[in-house]
């Protein structure tokens, strides 16, 4: 977490950033989730850009036409990565590069997803009540320290793939809407109190499965839940008994049904492809295509998910080769 390398790394980054021309919000964000970096650098993994040069990841990552940067926060990790501070630290990078933010919460210790949702370790015995006020304070507190450091997120995600809710088993959806719908308002208000323009994202995985989609959010609807975007998770390699052409068209037309049904906007707030893929540069293109194809500019965004991870915790998804160069999917974001 502190060790010279990181330092070293932060202080160029943010010398260079007085420079940086800083992205107009509210245009379509393409971006990446990189909240693996500092971790990597850790680890003495080498960034390249496209030229096989030593270069800043964010610098490679906006060669590559992106202007949008998504960060993951975990409450209370027992390594220390995506804590506050190390949030910070890649949050003030992003910031010096001129790009836009998007925090993601998992309310979590560790990785929250569709098939867990753990409570932090701090958190074990609350109550409902307790819970529910532990999602502000901890949204609060981070807000709060990001914007003492100067930096505004233009996103905000309150869960990360939360398609049977979060901090289980109170908030575990399809047992119990209403907690899930309380702890997601929860977060919501807190958001609102610290950034009151920022945008907040209710995240949903597998973009294919429409009727997945219907039944959260009309959970939350139904049950006074708030959210200003939805946000969904596309692999579309790994959906079950599709080829990847029918999981993004299937994708899209979820998109359609939840942005016409809800009236909110929709962005991919996760995507990905296997880094060798021979169609990897297509597919990604794809679904960049389909998100702006949404009905009435309601897609407003992609994000791909940890593109820089190659050779790391056996994720074989990242857009990077062996060596740390960016593989020619990633070219799908410099297309206008």
């Amino acid at each position: 977490m502190k060790n010279i390398l990181r330092a070293a790394l932060a202080s160029l980054l943010l010398a260079g950033g007085h420079h940086a021309t800083a992205a107009e919000p509210g245009t379509f964000a393409k971006g990446a989730d990189i909240s693996w970096i500092t971790e990597m650098e850790d680890a003495r993994r080498n960034m390249l850009n496209r030229d096989g040069k030593r270069q800043s990841l964010l610098t490679t990552l906006k060669e590559q036409g992106m202007n949008s940067v998504r960060l993951r926060v975990w409450v209370n990790p027992v390594d220390g990565y995506n804590n506050l501070r190390d949030t910070l630290v890649k949050a003030k990078r992003v910031k010096a590069a001129g790009m836009r933010l998007m925090i993601d919460f998992h309310y979590s210790d560790d990785w929250a997803d569709p098939a867990k949702q753990f409570k932090p370790v701090a958190w074990q015995n609350y109550s409902v009540d307790q819970l529910a006020t532990a999602v502000a304070d901890h949204t609060r507190t981070t807000l709060t320290a990001l914007r003492d450091a100067g930096i505004t997120p233009e996103w905000v995600q309150v869960g990360n793939e939360t398609t049977n809710g979060m901090l289980w088993p109170e908030g575990e959806a399809s047992k119990n809407m209403k907690n899930y719908a309380r702890f997601v308002t929860a977060g919501y208000d807190a958001v609102k109190q610290v950034f009151p323009q920022a945008l907040v994202i209710v995240h949903v995985d597998n973009c294919h499965d429409g009727a997945q989609f219907r039944w959260n959010f009309d959970g939350l609807v139904e049950n006074g839940g708030k959210f200003d975007i939805i946000g969904a998770s596309s692999y579309p390699t790994t959906a079950k008994n599709m080829t990847w052409q029918a999981a993004t068209a299937a994708c899209l037309t979820t998109m359609n049904d939840v942005t016409a049904r809800y009236k909110k906007p929709v962005m991919l707030a996760e995507v990905g492809a296997p880094w060798d893929h021979p169609q990897g540069k297509t597919i990604i293109a794809d679904l960049l295509a389909k998100v702006r194809a949404v009905n009435n500019g309601m897609g407003v965004g992609a994000f791909y998910w940890e593109p820089q991870a190659y050779d790391w915790k056996g994720y074989p998804m990242g857009a990077f080769d062996y060596k740390g160069k960016p593989m020619p999917m990633l070219d799908a974001f410099m297309e206008k």
